[in-house]
This record gives C-alpha cells, sequence and structure tokens, in this order.
C-alpha cells in the first residue's frame, strides 16, 4: 500500500490526534519539582517538571492557575492534566489542571541555604560593589566556546563600540569540572591578563544547568575579584546566587554586553551636547563680557564727558572773565578818551568864547559873521552866554579898510 506524503502541519496534527485520545495520556498525574517557571502577561504560566534524569514543559492556563498555592522554582508538586501537542512548534507538553504541592526540591533547599549564608557574611553588600567601567579598553568573557553568549556579546559589542577587545575564557558552563574552570577563568584576568571588566555567562536552562553559578567556590571568587564582574547567567527570570555576588546583574548576556560598553552613536550625541553647551557657554560669557565692557566705555565715555565739559565751562568761564575784563578796561579807556575829548569840544565850543564876553549873532537861523549880510530894519538874535537878545538893526557901521 503507498503512503503519500505529509505535511508538517499534518503529522502533528495526527500525532496530537493520537494523544489527546490515549486513555492514559487524556488524564495523568506527575509527579516532579518545578523550574523555568514564569507568569505570562496573558496569565497563562510555563514551567518544566523535573526529576534527577529527565524533564517535562507544561502549561497551566489562566483559569486554572490557582495564585494561592505560591509556585515557584524548586517546589515539588503533583500535576494532574493531559498530554497533548502544541502543533506550531511539533512539541508535546503536559497541560495542568490541578496541583497538589508536595514540597520544597533539595537544589532549591541548598540554593536557599547558601544564599542566606553569604548573605550573613556580607558578600551581597552594596559597599563591596565595584563600579562598571564607561569606555573600557578590554572586555573579558567567561563562558563557553561553542555557546550562542560569546556570540551575542560579541555581536552587541561590534555594533555599540567597535573598539574595544573581547577575549574569552573559554570554559563547561555545566557539568563535572565546569566551577572549577568558571573560577580559573575569572582568575585568569585578574592575574594574567588584566581587562577592565568581565563577564561571567551562561544561555538559559533548568536550575541544574545553572547550578555551577550557584556553587560557593564561584561565588567566593567572583566576590574576590579585583575587576568589576557582570553576571549574565541564564534569563531574565532566572537568579543564581552568582547574580547576588557579582558588581552587576544582566538579565541576559547581550544586556551584560549593553552594560559593559556604551553606545559609540550615543558618546557622538553626548560629546555634540557638550560641544553645544560649551559653545553656548562660550557664547553667553563672551555675551556678557561685551556688554560689561561697553557699559564700561559707555561709564569711562560719560566721565570724561564730565571732565571735558567741565574743563570747557571753566576754560569759558576763564575767557568770558577775560573778555568782560577787557570790555571793562576798554570802555574805560573809550569814555576817559570821550572825557578828553569833550573837555577839548568844551574848550573849542563858541560857547566857550560866550564866557569871555562875546556874543553870536544869527539872522533866520544862520550865523552873522560880516555887516554885509545884515541890512537895516533886520531882525536878529543875539546869543551871550546866558541867554540871548531879539534885536532891530538901526544902523549898520561898516569897518574901513
Amino acid at each position: 500500500m503507498k503512503i503519500r506524503a505529509l505535511d508538517v502541519s499534518e503529522a502533528n496534527s495526527y500525532i496530537k490526534r493520537i494523544l489527546i485520545n490515549d486513555p492514559i495520556l487524556c488524564s495523568l498525574k506527575i509527579k516532579g519539582e518545578i523550574s523555568n517557571f514564569k507568569v505570562h502577561s496573558s496569565g497563562n504560566v510555563y514551567l518544566s517538571l523535573k526529576d534527577q534524569n529527565s524533564k517535562i514543559n507544561c502549561v497551566i492556563f489562566r483559569n486554572d492557575y490557582d495564585k494561592s498555592l505560591n509556585l515557584e522554582n524548586g517546589t515539588k508538586i503533583i500535576a494532574n492534566g493531559y498530554i497533548s501537542v502544541y502543533e506550531r512548534e511539533g512539541s508535546y507538553q503536559l497541560y495542568i489542571k490541578h496541583i497538589e504541592v508536595a514540597g520544597i526540591g533539595n537544589l532549591y533547599i541548598e540554593f536557599n541555604k547558601l544564599k542566606e549564608k553569604l548573605q550573613k557574611e556580607g558578600l551581597f553588600d552594596y559597599q563591596y560593589k565595584k563600579p562598571i567601567p564607561k569606555i573600557p579598553k578590554s572586555i573579558g568573557v567567561v563562558t563557553s566556546l561553542t555557546g550562542a553568549v560569546i556570540r551575542d556579546i560579541i555581536n552587541v559589542t561590534k555594533r555599540r563600540y567597535p573598539k574595544v577587545h573581547i577575549k574569552l575564557y573559554p570554559v563547561k558552563v555545566q557539568g563535572q569540572g565546569s566551577k572549577e574552570e568558571i573560577c580559573e577563568g575569572i582568575r585568569f584576568f585578574n592575574e594574567v591578563h588584566p581587562v577592565d571588566t568581565i563577564i561571567v555567562g551562561r544561555g538559559g536552562g533548568s536550575i541544574e544547568d545553572l547550578w555551577s553559578f550557584n556553587e560557593e567556590e564561584v561565588a567566593r571568587c567572583v566576590f574576590e575579584s579585583k575587576i568589576p564582574i557582570i553576571s549574565a547567567v541564564g534569563h531574565e527570570i532566572d537568579f543564581t546566587i552568582c547574580d547576588f555576588v557579582a558588581d552587576m546583574r544582566a538579565p541576559t548576556p547581550s544586556a551584560a554586553a549593553e552594560i559593559a560598553t556604551p553606545s559609540l552613536e550615543d558618546l557622538h550625541f553626548k560629546l555634540d551636547n557638550i560641544q553645544t553647551r560649551m559653545n553656548k557657554s562660550l557664547s553667553n560669557i563672551v555675551e556678557y563680557d561685551e556688554q560689561k565692557l561697553k557699559y564700561t566705555f559707555k561709564r569711562i565715555n560719560t566721565i570724561l564727558n564730565d571732565y571735558i565739559i567741565n574743563d570747557k565751562i571753566i576754560e569759558l568761564d576763564k575767557i568770558t572773565e577775560k573778555i568782560n575784563l577787557n570790555i571793562e578796561n576798554k570802555i574805560e579807556k573809550e569814555s576817559m578818551n570821550l572825557r578828553n575829548l569833550g573837555s577839548l569840544l568844551h574848550n573849542l565850543s563858541p560857547l566857550k568864547t560866550l564866557d569871555r564876553g562875546y556874543s553870536i549873532i544869527n539872522k533866520d537861523d544862520v550865523v552873522v559873521n560880516s555887516v554885509l549880510k545884515i541890512s537895516e530894519n533886520d531882525e536878529i538874535e543875539v546869543i551871550l552866554s546866558d541867554g540871548s537878545l531879539d534885536c532891530t538893526v538901526n544902523k549898520i557901521n561898516k569897518k574901513e579898510v
């Protein structure tokens, strides 16, 4: 019999029908320890159930999720539900309808015990946190050679700040010998090949996968590092002891690369802003000094003008005084001349002659200086020194030559 080829979606759909119709898988109970616990923004819950050898992915729809159970990583539960296929991914998972809490897992107990111990010793204290360099020249990375972590870190640093040098110290990030290699990598960058910042990290996984970063030896090595360490272990929801001891925790390796490096674009933008502010400040200073200088010049000009005007006024007063004095002297001199002339004129005046007994004869307001100019019976005026006489000529006596 010839069987036609199925599409992927047809195959997944067929497998799903088989699983949901299986009398055992349609309603079963599975016990295990919770890991990778996450509440989605939709309200649905995603987690894994694991034992010592394997794990199964699980989903709790929001209508079936009992928040009062306070579920978290490490909690041991008995989950009641059914097995089905998530067709888009082709993965099967347990859809949980009901949960019975069995207790907290051993690893989670160890985690909390070590966390409490180190916290009491002060390994998590803020006072011991070293600042992450703003502009590093080199970054040391302690992670797996083959994982996505180093690729993500290199890609992010090349995009943000390509000038930085990345040095990888390859280590195992889980399993036997991994904690020793992680510590060796941290010591290498502290003692052999110094860098500005160290990133210690790996990708996501279960609590078992991440356990090397919960080891006390690794925690103390991170604390003793003289170089600032960024912990980038797992995903955002994952927390390890290394995260608490490190100088800074990053939710992902890519985020660690962003924390460790500046953005070249941001640096240029900040430099432009600084230059703009400096230019503005210099412009304001120049403008202020210019205004101050103008005001000073104005004050100086005012003061100088006042001095000049006062000097001119004083000089004008002196000139005026001199002119007035000259005028007075001139007037006095001319007055004296006039008096002298007056005296001279007075002495030369015919009236002065009259004082000596002489007289002046006028006929019709014309001075008569000869008998030839009058006739008998003419009316004449005889002017004396103290008055005048109106007379009639009775007789004319001519002088014999």
